[in-house]
């Protein structure tokens, strides 16, 4: 599922604290280690849970998530012509794949193109990985906000988000999101979140159905969706807007 290209870490600053605070643990241990030693063990202790959870998160960013969303892909649908969008589409890694699964259809990505959300997160990269694909003509990139989407309403037949909405920072900035998301998806059209933080996922879903729309989940992703471990786990929302 994964397509060609170089798609980045997803908040490259996580799993560097991670490791950043193994490091400290494991110098200290080692120091600890010719003086007292029994007081080193805590150390080598979190100094494992560290690079554990930095391992997990990289499988999560660079792997995991891919096979989650080859999942949340069967559940969806594009007829030939019909349009797709992708909210904080970073390097473009979902938008590639809406497209290599659903070859007749029109993908847009929009993105504020933070480097704190994604390493080395531009347009330009995410053009490029769309023709390296070989789907450069259909894919398209757009700059704006997910707060106040520059599409018609009804525009698109398939809204996804992965692991970006959590990323606003307020309650309510997120509800307007995801009415945001409602607003310019087509009747009958699908809604696909995944994301962490389980209150938040939580949120997006009461908000879906209370904008009428038929909700599916929010369901835990496994393994594959651990950033650092189960305690951050990916879930997943796949929404029906009604016709």
């Amino acid at each position: 599922m994964r397509p060609a290209g170089d798609f980045g870490l997803d908040s490259p600053a996580a799993p560097a604290t991670w490791m950043l605070s193994g490091a400290a643990a494991l110098v200290g241990g080692v120091v600890l280690w010719f003086v007292a030693p029994l007081w080193s063990i805590p150390l080598f202790a979190w100094t494992a849970l560290m690079f554990a959870g930095a391992a997990v998160y990289v499988h999560a960013s660079l792997r995991g998530k891919y096979a989650i969303w080859a999942d949340l892909l069967d559940k969806a649908s594009l007829a030939d012509g019909e349009r797709a969008l992708d909210l904080g589409c970073g390097r473009g890694a979902v938008a590639i794949c809406v497209a290599r699964r659903f070859p007749g259809a029109d993908v847009t990505g929009i993105d504020l193109w933070r480097s704190v959300d994604q390493s080395g997160n531009s347009p330009d990269t995410a053009r490029r990985n769309a023709e390296l694909n070989g789907v450069g003509d259909r894919v398209h990139f757009d700059t704006g906000d997910m707060l106040e989407l520059p599409y018609p309403d009804q525009t698109f037949a398939l809204v996804t988000a992965s692991v970006a909405i959590h990323n606003i920072s307020t309650d309510e900035a997120r509800r307007r999101a995801i009415r945001q998301a409602v607003r310019v998806t087509a009747p009958g059209g699908k809604i696909i979140i995944a994301d962490i933080y389980r209150r938040r996922v939580e949120a997006y879903a009461e908000e879906l159905r209370q904008a009428g729309c038929a909700v599916d989940g929010p369901t835990p992703a496994g393994w594959n969706g651990w950033f650092t471990g189960p305690w951050l786990a990916t879930r997943t929302i796949v929404a029906a807007k009604p016709r």
